[in-house]
């Protein structure tokens, strides 16, 4: 087992030219997904005027997130590592891969790039960005779980296919697979649905009954055009 080397970091380090470009760079790229990220939510409250959840409008948020969290590391990652998350800094600072300085200074960037992004949105679509509450009839201890389990999945994620010296290739599509981490589950879930009900329905609802040749394309009622 290698052994992993914690350093509070050199002197030097806290001035030095990389330092101040990899803190731009997560700086800046904390602004990108915060802005879009937050920007989708503040987006539907301007779309539509009631604030219920919707499936729909969930996929729509996820969707800005995970492109958002896409392009935020795509950029950054030859830099900086592509962190644009305090529990990633922290996990990295844990492992022996960045020094106390540099966790500092990223944890300082990220911080105020999420603070400039909700400035920027509020003067650019004039709506105070939501805080962040509990949902009704769900204790805080259930929350914290949650965001354990989830935080651990995104890092553990990030962990394989951007900080592992043995990923090989798979460092290519770590901004995908951090910015898809949940994306699968709106494809997979609808259309294991969608089989589900067309094969129910085939075979015993209407038993007995010849589909049409699937060359054909079968029309929608009227009402649906």
């Amino acid at each position: 087992m290698p052994t992993r080397r914690y350093e509070v970091g050199r002197a030097d380090e806290a001035t030095h030219p990389d330092s101040m470009r990899a803190t731009l760079a997560e700086f800046l790229a904390t602004i990108i997904f915060v802005f879009a990220g937050e920007g989708s939510i503040l987006a539907l409250g301007k779309m539509y005027k009631d604030t219920s959840t919707t499936p729909a409008r969930l996929v729509m948020v996820a969707l800005a997130h995970g492109l958002a969290l896409f392009a935020a590391v795509a950029s950054s990652i030859n830099v900086s590592g592509g962190h644009v998350n305090p529990a990633v800094t922290f996990a990295a600072l844990l492992g022996g891969r960045i020094s106390v300085v540099r966790a500092v200074y990223y944890w300082l960037a990220q911080l105020l790039g999420a603070i400039v992004a909700c400035l920027l949105l509020r003067l650019t679509a004039g709506m105070r960005p939501a805080g962040f509450t509990v949902a009704s009839g769900v204790g805080e201890f259930r929350c914290m779980i949650l965001e354990i389990v989830l935080t651990f999945g995104l890092v553990y994620t990030v962990y394989g296919t951007a900080v592992d010296p043995k990923r090989g290739s798979m460092g290519t599509i770590a901004p995908l697979a951090i910015g898809w981490k949940h994306h699968w589950i709106y494809w997979v879930g609808p259309l294991i649905g969608g089989g589900l009900a067309g094969v129910v329905y085939e075979y015993m609802i209407i038993p007995g009954v010849e589909p049409p040749h699937p060359t054909h394309h079968q029309p929608l009622a009227p009402e649906d055009y």
